[in-house]
C-alpha cells in the first residue's frame, strides 16, 4: 500500500483515541503527589491542551455532522448534553489551571475534571457512536475524520 492510499481513521476511531490518550493523561495528573508541582504542571499543561483540541474538532466538525442527521429526539437529546458537558468542561478546567498544583485542593479538582471528562466519553461511546455509525455510515465518518485531522493540525499550530 502507498502512503498515498494509507487508510484514513474514521471520526469515531479519531475521537476514541482522543478518549483513551484523555483517560491515560489523567490517570497520571491524579497519581501525582502535591510535592510535584513541575509534574503536575506539565501535565496539566497537555491535559489542557488535548481537551481544548478535542472539544474543537468535536464542535467545529462532529457534533454539526451528528446534529444534521439526528433523526429522534433522544438523537437530539445526546446532541445538547454533549454540548453542555463541554461548557461544564470550560468551566472547571480553567479553575484547575489557576489552582496552585502544591494543593489538596488541585487534587480535588483533578478528580472532578476526570469523572466529567469520563462521563461524558462514556456516554458518546456507549449512546452516541454507536448511533452515529447507523446515521452517517462508515464512508461519512472516514471524511469526517479526515475533516477533523484537518482541523486538529490547524489547531495545532495556534
Amino acid at each position: 500500500m502507498s502512503i498515498m492510499n494509507a487508510r484514513v481513521a474514521d471520526a469515531i476511531e479519531l475521537l476514541t483515541t482522543d478518549h483513551e490518550n484523555l483517560r491515560t493523561l489523567l490517570a497520571d495528573l491524579g497519581d501525582t503527589a502535591t510535592n510535584q508541582v513541575e509534574k503536575r504542571t506539565e501535565l496539566l499543561q497537555k491535559v489542557a491542551r488535548e481537551v481544548r483540541v478535542h472539544a474543537r474538532i468535536e464542535e467545529d466538525v462532529f457534533y454539526p455532522a451528528y446534529r444534521a442527521a439526528a433523526l429522534t429526539k433522544e438523537d437530539v437529546k445526546h446532541f445538547f448534553e454533549a454540548q453542555v458537558e463541554h461548557g461544564v468542561v470550560d468551566l472547571v478546567l480553567p479553575d484547575l489551571e489557576n489552582e496552585d498544583p502544591s494543593t489538596e485542593i488541585f487534587a480535588a479538582k483533578v478528580k472532578v475534571l476526570t469523572d466529567l471528562i469520563e462521563h461524558h466519553a462514556e456516554e458518546e461511546e456507549d449512546q452516541m457512536f454507536p448511533r452515529v455509525q447507523k446515521l452517517l455510515g462508515k464512508e461519512r465518518l472516514v471524511q469526517l475524520g479526515a475533516e477533523m485531522e484537518a482541523r486538529r493540525k490547524v489547531l495545532d499550530l495556534g
